[in-house]
């Protein structure tokens, strides 16, 4: 089991025991249930309809092998050395070079690429961007991204129901309970949430590096690409939803001025991952 698969499980479980926390201290009747059951459906339509979702949002088009040769050569070839069946492919109009991968499993998976990207990276660099998107697609990173969603909005939910039961409730029903405790349990809980689900995003990210080196047995050629992705992001702007922003193989936003930029990164820094791609078989991975 690798580093990052340990700091996934981590941080789910570090979630989890959080939501437990603030539960128990600010569980505030009804309205909490039904604001956390339309959380949840929320949370399940977007993992079930993931694919259709991200693909609807990046103006993507699917293209047939008549049309992409090269990207079907690739992909077929990535996809049967890793045992996985062929997901849809999408090709979107931005110039931007970046690509991103969704699905809630190996069968219902699309691959996208924009058209930035497949101008300008080489075949071997592209096979390392492609690898690392089916990792994503075979750790089930769609998956474990929905179960910390619903359990951040769960964390959400309660503190918010918890405000407006200390707004309207009188004082409630506990008089011994220290309101300026309540108060920062209310106000930090969202926040510790959020950090926590982008610390797992960029494990996920790590780790999606790690499984694509080994995929193709190497971890240069994505370093490669990344190195010339994020530079592409920083030049070239790209209209995404910040929400869709963290699948994408670089933050596409990643030339947009940002305050406390560092504290919201939803991917790890590009030049840690090129240096651990680069030193994955000197150190035995990471």
């Amino acid at each position: 089991m690798s580093k990052n698969t340990i700091k996934t499980y981590v941080l789910l479980a570090a979630l989890g025991a959080f939501f437990i926390i603030i539960g128990g201290k600010l569980f505030a009747g009804p309205g909490l249930f039904f604001g956390l059951v339309l959380g949840l459906a929320m949370v399940g339509g977007s993992y079930w309809f993931s694919d259709k979702i991200a693909v609807k949002a990046a103006r993507a088009v699917p293209v047939t092998e008549a049309e992409a040769p090269g990207l079907y050569r690739i992909v077929r070839e990535l996809t049967m050395r890793a045992n996985m069946p062929m997901p849809k492919l999408y090709v979107t109009p931005a110039l931007q070079p970046n690509a991103f991968a969704t699905g809630r499993s190996p069968d219902h998976a699309a691959v996208a690429c924009t058209q930035g990207i497949l101008q300008m990276l080489s075949e071997d660099e592209l096979k390392g961007v492609l690898a690392h998107e089916l990792s994503h697609v075979g750790n089930r990173d769609i998956l474990i991204g929905s179960v910390a969603a619903a359990i951040a909005m769960a964390i959400t939910f309660s503190a918010r129901i918890a405000m407006w039961g200390a707004i309207f409730g009188g004082g409630g029903r506990d008089r011994n309970r220290n309101p300026i405790g309540d108060l920062a349990l209310i106000i930090l809980a969202p926040m510790a949430a959020m950090f926590l689900q982008m610390a797992l995003s960029r494990s996920r990210e790590f780790e999606a590096d790690r499984s694509g080196a080994l995929l193709l047995g190497t971890g240069e050629p994505l370093a490669r690409a990344l190195a010339k992705i994020e530079e592409g992001a920083k030049r070239i702007p790209m209209d995404v939803n910040p929400a869709q922003a963290q699948a994408y193989i670089v933050n596409p936003l990643t030339g947009r001025e940002m305050n406390f930029k560092k504290l919201f990164m939803t991917h790890p820094p590009t030049a840690e991952r090129i240096e651990r791609l680069r030193n994955i078989h000197g150190h035995g991975g990471f």
